[in-house]
């Protein structure tokens, strides 16, 4: 089944076309010389990854990186994925902004500039070094931007747990604030950040977080690279202050399988200074083991179905459908935005699901015979069976639902995100990556469950489904908004926040003029992400793994 999936996939654009995607490329970023936002200390910059959705001036987030406090030069740790088709000219922009705060939404946040270019300009440099731009031909002061492009060829990680023990106090006040940085050899005598840990506060005997790093990262597959393992101490003035270091292959550093392994972190300077010198701390690797990193692409090759429901919103806020203010309206050709977001985003879906049967419901609207409002009615009218055959199925659905239905209210999302989790936390019971589930709302927005909704989105955030919402219509959707989390972290009525980000929100007018493939573009770019958190997250590999190259 999963070879029908691939194959099909490959007539479609937007979703998944990894298919014939020739391989993955990451990307590498460092700055120099950024401009200076920030009155008393320097910026805290991160850097955005967006690519061109096929519009004029229409740009999607594909990735970003940490932020990095108080530096104009950073150097990011986080590596930057990019899918690479050789057949496609992939517009991309590198967005570097000044981060003051907590949300993911820049629009607050200042711009230090940015380049533009295309992925086969970056792979075909591997080395690509640009002048920030504000906007066109007017420069960012001196500041540029580096991206280093590699194939990612190796999907295997090291996972590490790592602690050191007294470590030399580098403050007048208080003890050191430590992290780590793992490096791996570069050209020449260079080295380049593969992975930066988390900072400690003062602690000389610090115990870091679980340490993921891809070995495309650390040393590019090749045990015997030699790795050089950095303990600073974190300094908000300064940037950090070197503890000590030291370099080892990848293999000595891996070999903590069954035993702790301690290395001396070592300050050059201070050896060179004091013959009685011995070390500046201990740094210890307690475990570590090499796992496979499962992309999108082997779990839905390796057999995992994609189970596709939609939602519709029959509130009475949309107007009347016989009127052609009405969102619901159908104009003379057949079409209206509920209609077309129906048809973008299950197009791309449905060749993910073999049965081709879609769950279809409607919320907010009085249905017949007796007329009772429902939140989660099928759209043909049959609650024992309510699955469409294809899209062509739920489009036939609506349109006969839209004549037999009287809009009303409230608008509630949580019965149906609640009736899609039951059978989302039903599959995962099975404990395999066999089944995901993607739930597409459209809505005009006008939400009455706000507080319910959360829970259920924190509650489904636990299990293997996605929630797409599109708006229909020119309401503000500050609550859509709120509920996609770009914000910050969506939490509870209780506090508890999100287990992974699952919720994607786009207004549909900003499709309106959009080549159509641009609204499912944007609505399922983070699925694949999505998907492999979820399985990642409860370490399930694909039902049939792919055979490792040879």
């Amino acid at each position: 089944e999963s070879g029908a999936a691939y194959s099909v996939s490959i007539t479609h654009g937007p979703f998944l076309t990894m298919a014939h995607c020739v391989t993955k490329v990451q990307l590498t970023v460092s700055c120099e010389n950024l401009m200076d936002k920030d009155v008393g200390s320097m910026s805290d910059p991160l850097c955005v990854l967006l690519q061109n959705t096929g519009a004029d001036d229409q740009w999607m987030e594909l990735d970003r990186t940490e932020r990095v406090k108080n530096c104009q030069s950073p150097e990011f740790a986080k590596k930057l994925e990019v899918d690479y088709y050789f057949e496609r000219v992939q517009k991309l922009k590198f967005g570097i902004y000044d981060i003051d705060n907590k949300s993911t939404n820049l629009s607050d946040d200042d711009y230090l500039g940015g380049v533009e270019c295309t992925l086969g300009q970056i792979v075909s440099s591997k080395t690509l070094t640009r002048p920030l731009q504000l906007k066109k031909g007017k420069l960012a002061g001196k500041g540029n931007v580096t991206v280093i492009a590699e194939e990612m060829l190796d999907k295997r990680a090291a996972v590490l747990q790592m602690e050191a023990r007294n470590l030399d106090n580098k403050d007048f006040m208080g003890k050191s604030d430590p992290f780590l940085e793992l490096y791996r050899q570069g050209d020449g005598d260079k080295w380049q950040l593969a992975y930066r840990s988390e900072v400690i506060k003062n602690n000389l005997n610090p115990n870091w977080k679980t340490i993921s790093v891809s070995l495309q990262s650390l040393c590019n597959g090749d045990m015997e690279k030699p790795i050089k393992v950095a303990c600073n101490d974190k300094d908000e003035s300064t940037g950090s202050d070197l503890i000590g270091e030291f370099t080892v292959p990848a293999r000595k550093l891996l070999e903590a399988k069954d035993q702790v392994i301690e290395f001396e972190c070592i300050h050059p300077e201070k050896k060179k200074k004091k013959k009685s010198y011995k070390n500046s701390g201990i740094v210890r690797v307690r475990s570590c083991k090499i796992v496979t990193e499962y992309s999108f692409l082997d779990y839905v090759m390796g057999g995992c179905q994609i189970n596709f429901t939609v939602g519709v919103d029959f509130t009475g806020s949309n107007g009347d459908p016989r009127s052609p203010d009405s969102l619901h309206y159908i104009s003379p050709n057949g079409v209206n935005e509920y209609l077309t977001a129906i048809w973008s985003v299950g197009q791309v879906v449905q060749d993910y699901d073999t049965d081709k049967l879609f769950p279809a419901f409607g919320f907010g609207a009085q249905i017949p015979p007796d007329w009772q409002v429902s939140h989660e009615f099928s759209l043909n009218f049959d609650p024992n069976n309510p699955y469409c055959q294809g899209v062509q199925g739920i489009i036939d659905a609506y349109r006969n639902a839209i004549v037999n239905v009287r809009l009303y209210g409230p608008t509630n999302f949580a019965p149906i995100i609640t009736h899609m989790s039951r059978f989302a936390a039903a599959s995962s019971q099975q404990n395999t990556a066999g089944q995901y589930y993607v739930l597409l709302i459209i809505t005009d927005g006008e939400i009455t469950d706000l507080d319910q909704t959360r829970n259920a989105i924190v509650e489904a955030s636990k299990l293997p489904m996605s929630i797409i919402i599109v708006g229909v219509g020119n309401a503000d959707f500050q609550a859509m908004e709120f509920l996609d989390g770009d914000d910050g972290v969506l939490k509870s009525l209780t506090g508890e926040p999100v287990f992974r980000d699952i919720v994607q929100f786009v207004p549909f007018r900003q499709f309106q003029n959009a080549p159509k493939e641009a609204l499912a573009q944007t609505v399922l770019a983070e699925v694949p992400k999505q998907l492999v958190s979820f399985f990642k997250m409860r370490n399930l590999p694909p039902v049939n793994p792919p055979k490792p190259a040879q």
